[in-house]
């Protein structure tokens, strides 16, 4: 019996013995853990170059973020739906320097003046260029038959601003905001609106210069500020519609047949 009560005494003590040391290496373990976690962040921030001792880098985090207003309105806080429109820009307003036109001294050439309005009949193309919606819508109010055949089959492209025939070209400052074409079947049909800084006259002057030359008609109608010169050679049509701007250039729709 004193042998058992000796040995339990010895293993008491034992485990009394041993329980600091277990605590006193758990401690131990802990702090150099922690140091060593310290000089690892320490050599992280060496490496990267820590932003706390770089006024530069704190300055420029710390700055006012710059905010464009007439862009943040078009966010799109809702990002589970599409936004109501595209982001854009404001877009220009749609003005022109006045009197920067191509004349004729600009040209090195001398117009020939387009004849004076027909009188006494008004403008019924004036109405149908006015009261069409689209370029489509244009053309099939046109009095040339061969446009008229070709109003259904035309695409919408700026492209077909290019494919004017030589003797109907685009106008030498033309501001070319619509065009339309067909090469249906035997179409080639052209439609292009465009603003152009040069006087509604200087416009017509130069288009009648060059229709004359290349031995097309030409009829002149005219109702306040609206004006049509329109002709033909054959087959091939021409018309141009031209209205007088705010800014006192000129906005033109150009229909011609028989394109390049």
């Amino acid at each position: 019996m004193v042998r058992r009560g000796i040995c339990a005494l010895s293993s008491a003590g034992l485990a009394a013995l041993m329980l600091p040391l277990a605590l006193a290496a758990c401690s131990d373990g802990s702090a150099a853990d922690r140091n060593l976690d310290s000089l690892d962040a320490e050599l992280a921030d060496g490496n990267s170059g820590s932003t706390a001792s770089d006024p530069a880098a704190m300055s420029a985090l710390q700055a006012q973020i710059m905010v464009d207003p007439a862009l943040a309105s078009q966010a799109n806080h809702d990002a589970i739906r599409p936004p109501a429109q595209p982001y854009s820009a404001q877009i220009p307003p749609d003005m022109m320097a006045p009197g920067q036109g191509t004349s004729a001294a600009a040209t090195s050439e001398t117009l020939k003046a387009a004849p004076a309005p027909v009188s006494g009949q008004g403008c019924p193309q004036c109405s149908a260029a006015r009261e069409s919606l689209t370029l489509g819508g244009l053309v099939e109010r046109q009095a040339n038959p061969g446009a008229r055949a070709c109003a259904g089959t035309i695409t919408y492209s700026t492209r077909w601003a290019n494919r004017l025939p030589s003797s109907v070209p685009l106008y030498p400052d033309a501001r070319v905001s619509e065009a339309a074409g067909s090469e249906a079947g035997s179409c080639a049909l052209r439609v292009v609106s465009f603003a152009s800084a040069a006087p509604l006259q200087t416009v017509l002057d130069w288009y009648y210069t060059r229709v004359s030359k290349a031995g097309y008609s030409a009829e002149h109608q005219a109702q306040g500020d609206e004006h049509v010169l329109a002709g033909t050679r054959g087959d091939a049509a021409y018309a141009v519609f031209a209205t007088v701007r705010a800014d006192g250039g000129t906005d033109v729709d150009l229909v011609a047949n028989q394109g390049s």
